[in-house]
């Protein structure tokens, strides 16, 4: 106790504490050590105190002074820095950038610290604490969003305003753990390039949770592609019936496949509009009336191939873009390869090439030489050979976006 400077030896207060710190009963200290009143000096040698519980105090009191909790992030408890960390952490967000430069700068010594922890639970306890902070070192940030712990990294990633779409992004691309791309997703406001990203990698529990928040941004033609996917993700199923904004197109091909409690919930709602409730309403018919009439014919359809159905509505004149837009809507693949091969007179086998290479500039001439629109062109790149939506080959003004001459070489290139 000698390291106490005497000058208080004149304060009665002064010397109680003393005594109070000095006490062999920890329970004593430990009193002593949660006051807010307690001088400084006093809460800085119970930050040596031999019982963890004493310390534990220390750590978590406000009017604890700099120094001693500098010394507390070495300490050998792992509680002693969880308690530390929340009490820092918490702090920093509200410390003015401007202001008393040498305390915040020491506070964030102990942050950065505590962020590196060896403890995953101290180093979530920073990330919980930080998650939705504008006034933190953006390093700190991308530190903790990198984190090989999901407690860690997630908080940050789903909350933070300090991290870039560029941060966000090549965490999308390269995540250190499972569930980093579901944070990411449940972001509020996504923007349309976060949402390709993550449409693009095709992870099931991230796609649900982008479906699945309303307000993340995403376009028709990623929305069309994962509908095109969604029969085989289930998880995907509810968010798809609640997603806000449904186009009637698209709320069409919902109620083709999603389960009959699924399919009443989509039909409830309210704020759809009357081209897509109209949707609804006829799906809803159909679906119901599937055991009875609709099975049958399913299974007269399957006895034919798709070519064969192809040439058949070409003899009745009834292969058209129309056809071949109800095909896509309907994930038919095999027809609507075949309907392409027949009406670009290229053959099945020429069109199926040409669609597995995967290249917009050939697809879009593909759909050219089959007398489709330049609209539905995107469609057959996005929905039949599943280019990403950042990749695809849009319409110029409306028009096509090569000559006839480049989309000639294009196709001669697969017919060679």
């Amino acid at each position: 106790m000698s390291a106490i400077v005497a000058r208080g030896q004149q304060d009665p207060e002064y010397e109680r504490e003393k005594s109070r710190a000095a006490h062999t009963d920890a329970t004593v200290r430990r009193e002593l050590a949660r006051e807010r009143e307690a001088r400084p000096e006093i809460l800085y040698y119970l930050a040596n105190d031999r019982a963890s519980a004493v310390r534990r105090e220390i750590a978590a009191n406000p009017q604890t002074p700099v120094q001693a909790d500098l010394l507390l992030l070495q300490d050998p408890d792992a509680n002693v820095r969880g308690d530390l960390a929340l009490k820092v952490a918490r702090l920093l967000p509200n410390l003015d950038p401007d202001a008393q430069s040498q305390v915040r700068e020491r506070v964030l010594e102990m942050v950065r610290a505590l962020a590196r922890d060896q403890v995953s639970r101290i180093r979530a306890i920073v990330s919980e604490a930080l998650k939705d902070s504008g006034n933190v070192p953006p390093d700190v940030i991308r530190a903790l969003a990198r984190d090989v712990e999901l407690a860690v990294c997630g908080p940050v990633l789903r909350f933070s305003p300090l991290l870039t779409d560029d941060d966000l992004l090549a965490i999308i691309a390269a995540p250190q753990v499972k569930g980093a791309r579901r944070a990411i997703a449940q972001r509020d406001g996504l923007s349309l390039e976060l949402s390709d990203a993550l449409a693009d990698v095709g992870d099931e529990a991230a796609i649900a949770a982008l479906l699945g928040n309303p307000s993340a941004q995403i376009r028709e033609e990623t929305l069309d592609l994962l509908v095109d996917r969604a029969p085989a993700h289930p998880t995907w199923h509810p968010p798809l019936v609640d997603r806000p904004a449904l186009p009637a197109r698209i709320v069409t091909r919902i109620a083709s496949f999603v389960a009959a409690t699924l399919l009443r919930r989509l039909e409830q709602r309210q704020d759809l509009d009357p081209a897509a409730r109209e949707a609804v309403a006829a799906a809803v018919a159909t679906r119901l009336a599937e055991p009875e009439m609709v099975a049958a014919a399913k299974a007269s359809a399957s006895k034919e191939s798709a070519e064969d159905r192809a040439l058949r509505l070409k003899k009745q004149g009834k292969l058209d873009e129309a056809s071949l837009a109800a095909a896509l809507d309907s994930g038919d693949r095999a027809f609507a390869i075949a309907a392409l091969g027949i009406l670009s007179e290229l053959g099945n086998a020429i069109a199926g090439k040409i669609l597995s290479a995967r290249g917009p500039k050939g697809i879009v001439a593909l759909a050219w030489k089959a007398g489709v629109s330049p609209r539905l062109a995107t469609q057959i790149q996005l929905r039949l050979a599943g280019i990403p939506p950042k990749q695809l080959l849009q319409p110029r003004a409306g028009g096509w976006p090569m000559n006839n001459d480049e989309m000639t070489w294009h196709l001669d290139f697969f017919r060679a």
